[in-house]
């Protein structure tokens, strides 16, 4: 590792590289095979359609639902992780409701 790569920036790619695999190795395998294939190894459709014996309309279908379950996997697992991060209550919070208020108040004719 390099001495200008900040510890912390490594760790959080680290952090988010392992999030990332972990959803795609969770995916149902017909779509899993096409996503590394394509977005992996970089293959084209063609190449890919031939190796697994499919029609490249097949992998342009399992390459899109492969990704619409990715987003979905990545969504919940961040949306938990956001929560956790950036608890909104307390102090912090009655002073975001008190700046908001006090603005809302100052806008009203």
């Amino acid at each position: 590792m390099s001495a200008d790569i900040d510890p912390e920036r490594a760790a959080a790619q680290r952090q988010i590289r392992n999030l990332i695999e972990g959803a795609i190795d969770d995916l149902p395998e017909i779509f899993r095979v096409v996503f590394v294939m394509r977005e992996i190894e970089a293959m084209s459709i063609e190449e890919t359609a031939g190796i697994l014996s499919l029609e490249p309309g097949t992998v342009k279908t399992r390459l899109h639902r492969a990704r619409r379950l990715l987003r979905q996997a990545l969504d919940e697992q961040l949306a938990s992780t956001l929560t956790e991060a950036f608890p909104f209550e307390g102090r912090r919070c009655k002073q975001t409701a008190d700046r908001v208020l006090a603005r809302l108040q100052l806008a009203t004719p």
